[in-house]
């Protein structure tokens, strides 16, 4: 088969936004995808929305889907407006802006594809696939984290509480106890407006460490408040 020298510019491209996803060279992982997105004509970014979006469905690896998508998203919200100036705004399908209020993401992305291929891309559905894929990509790392707290049965009380006993937090002792004028303890504290460096809590630490952990690195705290 020959390819056109615009095929084989288009093949390279692709692949080296792939290669951005999945290398383990921080040279090639930390390139910066607006400067790559923008020598990239039209036709270029959406064979790259292509097999970006053919990756983060067949891909396994946490890390490595959620990149996909924000990579996804960028490109509809950001760079492929601008190759699409001039264009007819196009219309978005009905049951695909259901889909994405009804936080129906996969259905919704997959409505807005079919429309795409039917009558073109558009900046207006470009507009609608960037804000699925950025939800899609939040919900993503949400699931995985309500996954793996609640499968560690001293994070159940952040799910659901059905007794205050169920909560682990305590009064020290020594706060309720009044001196000889029945005053009880003033406990002053000062400290910095976010007391936690780093917490399990939050998406980024269980979305980098999970399939990433060098760009995990933290500093645990412990902190005895009492208010």
């Amino acid at each position: 088969m020959i390819e056109t020298n615009s095929q084989t510019v288009a093949v390279r491209q692709r692949s080296l936004l792939l290669d951005i996803i999945c290398s383990d060279d921080p040279a090639i992982r930390n390139l910066s995808l607006d400067e790559h997105c923008a020598k990239l004509s039209r036709e270029q970014l959406l064979a790259a929305c292509e097999e970006l979006d053919s990756f983060r469905r067949e891909c396994d690896n946490l890390y490595q889907r959620v990149r996909a998508l924000f990579f996804l998203y960028a490109i509809h919200r950001f760079h492929l407006p601008r190759e699409l100036q001039g264009r007819e705004c196009g219309m978005i399908p009905f049951v695909g802006f259901e889909n994405l209020l009804a936080r129906r993401f996969y259905e919704s992305i997959s409505e807005f594809l079919a429309e795409q291929e039917r009558s073109g891309p558009s900046i207006t559905l470009s507009s609608a696939l960037a804000a699925a894929y950025h939800r899609l990509a939040f919900q993503t790392l949400a699931d995985q984290v309500r996954k793996s707290v609640r499968t560690v049965k001293g994070n159940q009380w952040m799910f659901r509480t059905g007794h205050p006993e169920d909560l682990p937090l305590r009064v020290r002792a020594e706060l309720l106890v009044p001196d000889a004028n029945g005053l009880y303890p003033v406990l002053r504290e000062r400290t910095s407006v976010r007391m936690d460096f780093s917490h399990s809590g939050w998406s980024d630490i269980f979305f980098l460490g999970m399939d990433f952990p060098e760009g995990a690195k933290v500093i645990n705290a412990s902190i005895n408040l009492a208010v």
